[in-house]
């Protein structure tokens, strides 16, 4: 069962064609959110919504493009070409030294930084998620960072939305706690409005990236950023959600099935094993749906004898020192980005009518819910976050999930009925089984691509508000 633990687009060539202009399209949660499964508390409070002015929820800008590269302020980076246009390190801007907080281990870094183009949102936002996908050989890492200006003018601090490695064996990726200036608060990999600056109708008008890239001094090569970017999104706090007209056409995808109750008890120090790896299960299930898969010497560490060694490779590459879990929503997006030419991000979507739009043109998805037993029929358990894989839908429109919370693979296919599903997934208020008012994710969704998608896929991309 999964424990209440932890917890867009994209792409390289074929959409820099795509229009760098942002495009809305889906729906937030409450500041705080359970992911799948939440550690990290709700912040309260309610306010006036952008849905209400606008008719849009979400914003979602990424920088992938040569041109995007160019922009910006590099500050000892430049911008690569080639069939995966990047951000790389060209000179030093200086070194510095950086003390591991998981480690205790310090060491001396050469250094570079690009800082984005100051983003305006089409959505006045309440929370903002990161997206990026990179290389990171060994001896580099990098530091996402997010700065916003807020609707009085005032700016926040320079948020780290992570400091993120593929490996472990140079630092600990993490994300950063006690990062908040009164009015907004990071929760793990999202930054909040807190409730009274909420309620108040606060909100984040524009904002923008900072990357740093960090190399071993001396070192030729350092990391390179193919991607990277935001999702900012408002929405009313809601128990309750509308429903959506399915298309009434059956489809459903053949993506691989995982288990992640067989891990249990495996590498309990990434989050006590397999109870907890909801996130990086079903990533693992996408990122094979596309052909990819973890090499023999990537698992080489996994003990002999244990099934499916590259979920537990999933599970210790996406795990995050600071939660302590796997359930980090961009770690698990960068991490199927470190698969060849796949690309990944996070955002939000507006209704199950958006996952069909995904899974006709061939693209499953992971979601996020929370929920008690009997909020969704069949389910056969409770959950305060847990992340499943979006793979069809039957002729009446009833969802079809590969959830990994299941006894075995064969037994990972899962369909649930439509409303249910939708209210769990999109709802960003629900009462837990003590009564207690506490948040949902309001409709966070993981995607996977190729980096040079179809075109098909690129439109259902536009259509849904990822591109």
């Amino acid at each position: 069962m999964t424990a209440p633990t932890p917890r867009r687009a994209l792409l390289a060539v074929a959409l820099a064609a795509a229009a760098a202009a942002t495009v809305p399209g889906g729906a937030a949660s409450a500041a705080g959110p359970s992911r799948g499964g939440a550690k990290t508390p709700a912040a309260p409070g309610a306010g006036a919504s952008a849905e209400a002015a606008t008719g849009r929820t979400v914003d979602n800008r990424f920088w992938y493009s040569h041109a995007h590269w160019l922009a910006g302020a590099h500050h000892g980076t430049t911008a690569v070409g080639g069939a995966r246009p990047g951000l790389e390190m060209k000179v030093p801007a200086g070194r510095t030294e950086y003390t591991d907080p998981h480690t205790a281990r310090k060491a001396t870094w050469e250094y570079a930084s690009w800082t984005s183009p100051v983003h305006r949102s089409t959505v006045p936002a309440t929370e903002a998620i990161a997206s990026w996908n990179a290389r990171t050989p060994a001896g580099t890492w990098i530091r996402i960072e997010l700065r916003g200006t807020y609707t009085d003018g005032t700016a926040t601090p320079w948020y780290v939305m992570g400091r993120w490695a593929s490996g472990d064996g140079d630092i600990r990726r993490t994300s950063v706690d006690g990062q908040s200036d009164g009015r907004s608060t990071v929760w793990t990999d999202t930054l909040a409005l807190d409730g009274p600056a909420k309620a108040a109708g606060l909100r984040i008008r524009d904002w923008q990236l900072r990357l740093t890239l960090y190399r071993k001094p001396g070192a030729e090569r350092g990391p390179t950023v193919w991607l990277a970017g935001a999702m900012v999104s408002d929405v009313p706090d809601r128990f309750t959600v509308p429903a959506s007209a399915p298309s009434g056409t059956a489809h459903e995808l053949k993506v691989p099935r995982y288990s992640q109750e067989v891990h249990i008890g495996r590498y309990p120090e990434y989050d006590n094993g397999g109870e907890a790896w909801c996130s990086p299960t079903s990533s693992q299930m996408i990122i094979e749906f596309w052909g990819r898969r973890a090499s023999a010497a990537a698992v080489g560490w996994v003990r002999k004898g244990y099934s499916d060694p590259q979920v537990c490779h999933a599970a210790r590459s996406t795990y995050d020192a600071a939660y302590k879990g796997c359930g980090n929503w961009p770690f698990n997006a960068a991490y199927a980005a470190t698969y060849r030419d796949m690309a990944g991000v996070v955002t939000r979507l507006t209704s199950l009518a958006d996952l069909e739009v995904l899974v006709r043109a061939g693209i499953p998805a992971i979601t996020s819910q929370s929920f008690r037993a009997e909020e969704l029929t069949g389910a056969g358990y409770g959950t305060a976050g847990h992340l499943m894989t979006v793979i069809g839908f039957t002729a009446a429109g009833d969802v079809i999930a590969n959830d990994p919370n299941s006894a075995d693979n064969p037994s990972v296919r899962r369909v649930y009925r439509r409303k249910e599903w939708e209210t769990i997934w999109l709802r960003t208020k629900r009462r837990n089984a003590a009564g207690k008012e506490v948040s949902g994710t309001g409709g966070i969704c993981y995607l996977y691509v190729p980096a040079r998608p179809s075109a098909a896929a690129i439109r259902a991309l536009r259509t849904v508000g990822v591109l």
